[in-house]
């Protein structure tokens, strides 16, 4: 991540990027062909909070991924830096003329700017592809403008990712993601109900507005410490929902961390959760046996569906 001004010529790619899916990969491969033609860095530039939690916070979508995940997936898709602009009013004030000599010349030294067919900027999004090479042409920058990838079902977008995660369909969602999807937090204390039960959980504290998947009961890797040198992952059975069994009320996610042994203390550190399929819906259980009798079963079912 970055928030110095270029100091030489670039690419440039602009957008939210959110959950960087295969729509988003394919645009950022147009721009890494383009950087490496003409022999400088590719530059991404993305935005935080989304526009739409600064310009309609009542309809302001769900993240499918923090801020340190978006940067690490654009880095890992082709970006020689990731500058991450702060979205406030100020910033959403600015004209589109304003927009591009501010950020993309005087910022960022854009020589070829590659961007989705369908992209918007300035204040009101009054501007479009076409404006946006128009003022190319008068600052001395290209415009590639790149078609949206879409597939049998439909346009490839985070919107599309959103709802299969609501319906719970990771799976799917994976796919369009070209990986599972992920949820991040920091361990914290919850009633210990897992421990009493024999299958103690860590409960993340989740910041923001994530996009969690559907309730129910998930197989997935826990990752402690996910973007560290010393990163571990577990395979884990997760469950996402309000317990209905204690009657809890807070939606929770917890993963219990399979064969990871009873010394595992994860309390305080940043962990994430990588959804890789739904084994079941949430249910009331009539009694503490058969709950702990349906977790076992969820725990094999889980154990063997990742070690495969």
């Amino acid at each position: 991540m970055s928030t110095e001004p270029s100091s030489g010529g670039s690419v440039v790619s602009i957008g939210v990027f959110d959950g960087v899916h295969r729509g988003h990969r394919v645009v950022l491969s147009v721009a890494r062909a383009e950087a490496d033609a003409r022999g400088v860095p590719l530059i991404v530039v993305t935005f935080d909070p989304h526009p739409m939690a600064v310009l309609r916070p009542q309809s302001a979508p769900v993240s499918l991924a923090t801020v340190a995940q978006r940067v690490h997936l654009l880095e890992e898709a082709g970006a020689d830096r990731v500058d991450v602009l702060t979205f406030d009013e100020t910033l959403s004030h600015l004209t589109p003329e304003e927009f591009v000599d501010h950020v993309l010349v005087d910022r960022e030294h854009a020589q070829c700017i590659v961007v989705g067919e369908n992209f918007r900027f300035g204040r009101r999004a009054a501007g479009g592809v076409a404006e946006l090479a128009a003022l190319g042409v008068e600052r001395g920058f290209t415009v590639r403008p790149v078609t949206l990838a879409a597939d049998a079902t439909g346009a490839v977008s985070s919107t599309r990712v959103r709802s299969l995660l609501a319906q719970g369909n990771v799976d799917e969602a994976a796919q369009t993601l070209t990986r599972p999807h992920r949820v991040e937090g920091t361990v914290v204390h919850g009633e210990h109900r897992g421990r009493e039960l024999g299958y103690p959980t860590a409960n993340l504290g989740l910041t923001g507005n994530p996009s969690i998947p559907a309730d129910g009961v998930y197989a997935a890797w826990l990752i402690a410490d996910p973007y560290g040198a010393n990163s571990q992952r577990w395979p884990a059975a997760v469950s996402v929902g309000t317990n209905p069994t204690f009657d809890e009320v807070p939606r929770r996610v917890e993963a219990y961390a399979i064969d990871a042994g009873g010394d595992l203390d994860l309390y305080g550190h940043d962990v994430a959760v990588d959804f890789v399929a739904r084994l079941r819906s949430m249910e009331a259980f009539d009694s503490i046996d058969a709950l702990i009798e349906q977790m076992a079963l969820d725990v094999a079912q889980a154990r063997a569906l990742l070690t495969n």
